[in-house]
């Protein structure tokens, strides 16, 4: 019962420790300063040089368990501490020991007992400690924390551009990627300090023997002055200096070997100690080998044979028992194969459907175009993809699934191609370095270029170098950056074949999403009254024509008002449509609020009226053809008359006839919109540009 009750007091007392470790920190850090100032009494300093051996030898330990750097990621920062902590009680050491003739028991210990008192055996061991430390250890390690920096910062793009490409494939979520992202930027600023770090512990063996060298000068000159020979003062003073030099470099070279592993230390699920297990006794007949040599050496005349023996011993014994569990791997594994292989054979079918996958988006590029693809640029294409997703999202309410971006070498070096369900819909040149100036009709002279279109709208239009950009800008042309002229493209692309690349999952998405806000009127139609299917083919009917399905609950609505009338999904097209009037309208109309229009002739139009015939597939429009070129060729003339106006042209006409007359137009003037009498607003202002007539 003590246990159960004292249990949750030492969790909770650790928890305000961590929480409070601000505090800690800021206290700790003035301490040091308060050690290099304040003369510092023998026990106090004795307990302090403890604190620092117990704490680089916590360090040590905290490194083998960690699995990868960045669990230790405070490393450099410990290291600093440390590194400081240490001067400091070099310093009050050394102001004890020439002041007072004696530097507390933890230093007498080490001069009387770990050397014996001899003052020769103790510079020896001193001496050998910084070599073994500072030409080794150190050494080593700051090369390796150089090349480590280096080569995570030069492999930054290429991990970079992996995270956006698996996010662009949808093979990662956008929490995922900047998890990852962030993972990539710990690694690097990691190994930045790590580099800088290390120079502490090389700093520290150069310190360590400085200050042995000055404080044996140093005790010499104080023991004489009190009175002592020369003699007694060196016997005595050094043997203080050497076990001062050692309590504070035995530290040291804990802290740098704790350096050494941490840097040498690669990502692995387990740690240091489990990782060398595994590896080094993976191989038995290495193992075999080793007791073999060792049982040579003790035929071999002159070598003890005790010690071989007792190894050769060992190594016979450890071959033994790695063989007979390598045995059992190897049951284990062949068992593991014949399950594998199963799973292989019943999944091949599922294999070759993997291959059959097709990317509703995609763009393929020219080899000159690939730096525009580097995440790291600002202002690239990726970026500007993630970009045009939400601006899409928001302009037209559809969810544009993620589009992959790869290069092909079959393409000219200069050419994109952008793919839908894995066809070519559209393609494109672009020179990076350079700009698409575009005639925007008002130009005052002409620059030199190379003579193209742009790609999106199909004007007139020159790629110039950066060179004569100013002046075309003062020309009057109308300038465009590579990546602008990519992302506009595709922009349009997207707009005028959204009705393709809307798919029935994201239908379901969207009614998912209103379903959090309206769950009455989603539940009141779906999918009992209306299958999800005819609901994606009325949002298709919608996007065909650029109308923006954001207003998902009007939508809803107003098929469920209509449907137990018709479930016909051009007739219910045509009743949205007149709800989203507003909407409609403000898409044509100028700055004052108005909307040129043509319209048909009545005459005409009950012509037409009079030509759709009701069969069992619908309503369908069969105009001679004759008389339907006819039609064409005039709202072609009419069309082109009214463009000086400076309107978006939209040709107006009944609400029975518009959906037919669309359809009839589509090929031919893509960019008229054709809209109803019942879809013009309240309020909105027509200006008549025309009238179309036979």
């Amino acid at each position: 019962m003590v246990s159960d009750k004292t249990n949750p007091m030492v969790r909770n007392s650790i928890s305000k420790l961590l929480t409070q470790g601000e505090i800690a920190l800021i206290a700790g850090v003035i301490g040091i300063f308060v050690v290099l100032i304040i003369p510092i009494p023998p026990f106090i300093l004795d307990l302090l040089i403890t604190l620092n051996i117990s704490a680089t030898l916590l360090l040590l330990l905290v490194t083998l368990h960690a699995k990868g750097p960045l669990d230790l990621s405070t490393f450099p920062s410990i290291l600093l501490f440390l590194t400081l902590f240490r001067l400091a009680l070099n310093v009050a050491s050394t102001r004890q020991i020439l002041l007072q003739g004696y530097g507390g028991k933890v230093i007498a210990s080490f001069g009387e007992f770990v050397v014996g008192g001899n003052i020769v055996v103790g510079m020896v061991v001193f001496l050998i400690i910084i070599v073994i430390q500072f030409i080794v250890i150190t050494k080593g390690a700051t090369r390796i924390s150089e090349v480590a920096a280096r080569f995570t910062l030069d492999a930054m793009p290429g991990k970079q551009m992996s995270i956006d490409a698996d996010l662009n494939a949808g093979l990662i979520t956008e929490e995922q990627a900047r998890k990852r992202r962030e993972l990539i930027s710990r690694e690097a600023e990691f190994h930045g300090a790590m580099d800088g770090a290390s120079k502490f512990v090389s700093g520290d063996a150069i310190a360590g023997i400085v200050i042995v060298l000055i404080n044996i000068v140093g005790g010499i000159v104080m023991g004489v002055r009190n009175g002592m020979s020369v003699t007694e003062a060196m016997q005595h003073y050094t043997i203080l200096t050497v076990g001062d030099g050692l309590v504070s470099q035995i530290p040291s070279f804990i802290i740098a070997t704790a350096s050494a592993v941490i840097i040498t230390k690669t990502s692995s699920s387990e740690n240091l100690g489990r990782d060398l297990s595994c590896q080094m006794l993976s191989q038995p007949n290495a193992v075999a080998f080793a007791s073999g040599i060792l049982t040579v050496f003790c035929i071999i005349p002159g070598l003890p044979k005790f010690p071989f023996m007792v190894l050769a011993g060992f190594f016979g014994v450890l071959f033994f028992l790695l063989k007979k569990s390598s045995k059992k791997l190897t049951i284990e594994e062949s068992k593991e194969r014949g399950i594998k292989k199963n799973a292989q054979e019943s999944q091949s079918e599922e294999d070759v459907g993997k291959l059959l996958h097709v990317d509703r988006m995609g763009i393929e590029v020219g080899y000159k175009i690939v730096p525009l693809v580097d995440p790291q640029r600002n202002g690239g294409i990726l970026e500007r993809i993630n970009s045009l997703r939400r601006q899409m999202a928001g302009d037209m309410g559809m969810i544009v699934p993620p589009i992959r971006v790869r290069d092909n070498l079959h393409l000219d070096a200069n050419q994109y191609v952008i793919k839908i369900r894995g066809q070519d819909v559209a393609k494109g040149d672009l020179f990076p370095d350079s700009y698409l100036a575009i005639d925007s009709g008002a130009t005052t002279k002409p620059i030199e270029g190379m003579k193209t279109v742009d790609p999106a709208y199909g004007l007139s239009a020159l790629w110039i170098t950066g060179a004569v950009k100013d002046e075309a800008e003062a020309s009057g042309y109308t300038i465009v950056d590579p990546v602008s002229v990519m992302i506009t493209h595709l922009t349009e692309i997207i707009k005028s074949h959204a009705y393709e690349i809307l798919c029935r999952e994201d239908v379901q998405k969207l009614i998912e999403n209103l379903k959090k806000e309206s769950p009455s009127v989603v539940e009141e139609l779906t999918p009992n009254i209306m299958p999800l299917g005819s609901v994606q083919e009325i949002l298709k009917n919608l996007l065909k024509e650029q109308v923006p399905i954001r207003d998902m609950a009007t939508i809803l609505e107003t098929i469920a008002d209509y449907v137990t009338t018709t479930k016909d999904a051009e007739s219910l097209t045509e009743y949205v449509r007149q709800r989203l009037s507003r909407t409609i309208c403000q898409k044509y109309q100028n700055v004052e609020g108005k909307m040129g229009v043509i319209s048909f002739d009545p005459q005409l139009e009950q012509t037409i009226a009079n030509a759709i015939h009701k069969t069992d597939r619908g309503n369908l429009l069969a105009l001679e053809p004759h008389m339907a070129q006819k039609l064409i060729d005039k709202l072609i003339e009419v069309v082109k008359g009214s463009l000086a106006t400076g309107y978006e042209v939209v040709l107006l006409t009944s609400s029975n006839i518009r959906s037919h007359v669309r359809h009839l137009i589509e090929n031919a003037l893509p960019q008229v919109a054709v809209l109803s009498y019942k879809e013009v607003a309240a309020g909105v202002k027509i200006d008549s540009l025309g009238m179309v007539k036979l």
